[in-house]
């Protein structure tokens, strides 16, 4: 039993040095036209998957996010500071956003994959190594009224979007 244990043991420290030496010799491609290996994606998208849902577990959505004054406020932080990256109906991703690996997704598509208080982990701490940013300089009343206009994003139209985007502004979203 001890030579078994050992030999594990043995073969776990062969197997982290083998990878912190191909680390250490720049042997593994960071460029972002190419892809990870389907282990590493696998490996990144569940720590991500895993890490927002902990890390979101003691966040608690506030009520009246379906309040359309909240909606307002979050289309004109989504189109001024999200669209680029994430596109919306009728707005294509900007051309950072087809520049970066992993791809921003389409949160028309992706948004219903969270809840609310997921969401707003997200867009308050951002994520490392995937180019989303953390928004916390702005106030949590903006984050979540952005959170509040996700949850209506999926299926909204392109008409939709842009009655929303224009009344942001008629009452005072400049778009910054």
């Amino acid at each position: 039993m001890r030579t078994i244990m050992a030999s594990l043991l043995i073969a776990a420290l062969l197997v982290v040095l083998g990878a912190g030496a191909v680390i250490y010799a720049g042997m593994y491609d960071v460029a972002a036209t190419s892809p990870h290996s389907r282990l590493t994606s696998w490996l990144l998208e569940t720590a991500r998957i895993r890490s927002i849902k902990a890390q979101a577990a003691a966040v608690r959505a506030p009520p009246g996010l379906d309040d359309p004054a909240k909606v307002l406020i979050g289309v004109e932080h989504y189109a001024a500071h999200c669209a680029v990256c994430h596109g919306a109906p009728g707005v294509p991703k900007g051309d950072i956003a087809r520049g970066l690996y992993p791809p921003p997704p389409d949160l028309a598509k992706t948004a219903r994959l969270y809840n609310p208080a997921e969401l707003f982990w997200i867009v308050k701490n951002g994520i490392k190594m995937t180019g989303m940013p953390a928004w916390s300089d702005h106030s949590d009343d903006e984050l979540w009224a952005t959170v509040a206009f996700l949850e209506k994003l999926p299926g909204m139209s392109e008409q939709d979007y842009a009655k929303l985007v224009m009344a942001s502004m008629a009452h005072g979203g400049h778009l910054h």
